[in-house]
């Protein structure tokens, strides 16, 4: 009997070690990921619309746990000029990939075009890394979700996608040729796929070459509701063999939507992708990969060895090395460097000297009070919100502009912005003081203020976060005033702030 239930716990124990990774892997919004793998390092990033620093590179040497390592976009976005709208635009779907000892990004901007942006890692990933000046590889309007190919034989293809709001057409994938830099055109693009009649709104396609097969992958059917498609072709511009490898089925992983097969030193084959959850954004699953007669198996297909269409997994046994759970970014910020922390985003396409002061020799940050636009505050400092429930609190000080001129201009707090915003104001009093957001895993939201850090007072009604455009909700800080115009500018201190999930 006692050798019967050591058998049964050796069992168990190795079961729950295989079971090791739970999806989503980073539940917070990092939508449209690519991904590659340079020497045993994992890198990763996403769209990051018209916030800056744009395209975050997040690391892993696992591909369960990530870290913000780097920012290819440091302080303006390509294209933007002072008085352009924002929201939802600018950097779309980026493709990262790395050739001949340089690492490139290439990204849609649905108004101006393709951009690509490189930094040379011929000495090693040593990060932050010295991005060159983005560079507009193909001027358009509605062309999006490039990715490029350097081919054996030296030439440069560029698949990519056509946005219907910008293009005033969609559901099909281009081919262009681009020089042997990758910097410029060298063809017009072509269509090599028409996915109107049973893949509609087919976008955000990844380019591969495996076994002399040219492989495009990508989702179709909409960012929500969607299925992944991979097709094959001996010729790039075709015709190209079809088969969708995941879609939702009977799990509660709704897309799944556009990601990334990429391998391990082990010869292990995974897939990233995102899912959509509405308010806390896009979320990224890691998918089992398998290949089989040169086609990808995904998920539980990949699980089963079946050729047939694969269901996301919910969770599944660690790739390489990993460990349970995933990396929560979630934590304290004391404002102790003379730089902010690559997880804060401005809101605005640009960083202004004016807007921000990291005080390191008081350990706080200082944030300025500048003019909103019709459109949004510029100056808001923002984070990506998890998509569970979380508290925020942080210790500040509101310092508007003592000038009569200036009386009742300012006002400065906490913010949760999307589509639809919610403040909490801190009062005028320049005395420090600690603000609270309480929000739980639907994303209702509470604001709390305390003179004391131990006694809060509920500020407002619980409120129903909103999404932003095509991003989740934010949470931060602002600091604005009116438009009188006057010479100086009052601030908000931030002491320290910190995240808690749970």
């Amino acid at each position: 009997m006692r050798t019967l239930i050591l058998t049964m716990l050796a069992v168990l124990s190795m079961h729950l070690s295989a079971i090791s990774y739970q999806n989503p892997i980073l539940p917070y919004d990092y939508s449209d990921p690519d991904a590659i793998r340079v020497g045993d390092t994992y890198l990763m990033t996403s769209s990051s619309f018209n916030n800056i620093p744009g395209l975050q590179i997040l690391a892993s040497k696992d591909l369960v746990h990530w870290d913000i390592v780097d920012a290819a976009l440091p302080y303006r976005l390509p294209g933007y000029v002072e008085g352009d709208s924002l929201l939802g635009r600018f950097v779309w779907a980026p493709a990262i990939r790395e050739h001949d000892g340089m690492l490139y990004i290439y990204y849609g901007d649905p108004d101006r075009g393709i951009y690509c942006v490189r930094a040379d890692i011929s000495s090693g990933l040593h990060f932050p890394l010295d991005w060159q000046e983005a560079v507009l590889v193909m001027p358009a309007k509605g062309f999006i979700d490039p990715c490029p190919l350097w081919d054996e034989d030296g030439r440069v293809w560029l698949c990519h996608a056509a946005a219907g709001s910008r293009y005033r057409f969609k559901s099909v994938i281009m081919m262009a040729e681009l020089t042997a830099d990758g910097l410029r055109v060298k063809t017009p693009s072509r269509i090599i796929f028409d996915g109107h009649a049973e893949h509609p709104t087919c976008e955000g396609p990844k380019l591969y070459k495996r076994n002399g097969y040219y492989y495009i992958m990508h989702p179709a059917g909409g960012v929500s509701t969607g299925w992944q498609v991979v097709q094959r072709s001996r010729s790039i511009y075709g015709p190209y063999e079809l088969r969708v490898t995941l879609r939702q089925g009977s799990t509660a992983i709704n897309g799944p939507h556009q990601g990334a097969w990429v391998d391990t030193p082990e010869g292990e084959h995974w897939f990233l992708h995102f899912q959509d959850v509405g308010i806390a954004g896009r979320l990224v699953h890691l998918q089992p990969m398998r290949w089989q007669d040169d086609w990808p198996l995904m998920g539980t297909a990949a699980i089963s060895g079946k050729n047939e269409c694969g269901e996301p997994v919910e969770q599944y046994g660690t790739p390489k090395k990993g460990t349970r759970g995933w990396t929560s970014f979630a934590g304290r910020d004391d404002f102790d460097q003379n730089s902010l922390a690559l997880d804060w985003q401005f809101a605005g396409g640009h960083i202004e000297p004016r807007w921000y002061f990291c005080h390191a020799a008081e350990s706080l940050l200082r944030l300025y009070s500048a003019p909103a636009t019709a459109e949004l505050m510029p100056n808001m400092l923002l984070q990506k919100i998890p998509a569970t429930a979380f508290t925020m609190t942080a210790r500040v000080r509101f310092m508007p502009n003592e000038n009569k001129k200036m009386a009742g201009a300012e006002k400065a707090g906490m913010i949760v912005f999307g589509r639809q915003s919610f403040t909490l104001e801190v009062p005028a009093s320049k005395e420090w003081m600690y603000v609270r957001l309480s929000m739980n895993d639907k994303q209702q939201g509470t604001f709390y203020l305390s003179y004391d850090g131990m006694n809060w007072i509920k500020s407002g009604e619980t409120f129903q976060a909103v999404e932003g455009q095509w991003i989740g909700a934010q949470v931060g800080f602002f600091c604005t005033r009116d438009n009188r115009v006057f010479n100086d500018a009052g601030w908000l201190d931030i002491d320290w702030a910190e995240i808690k999930v749970g």
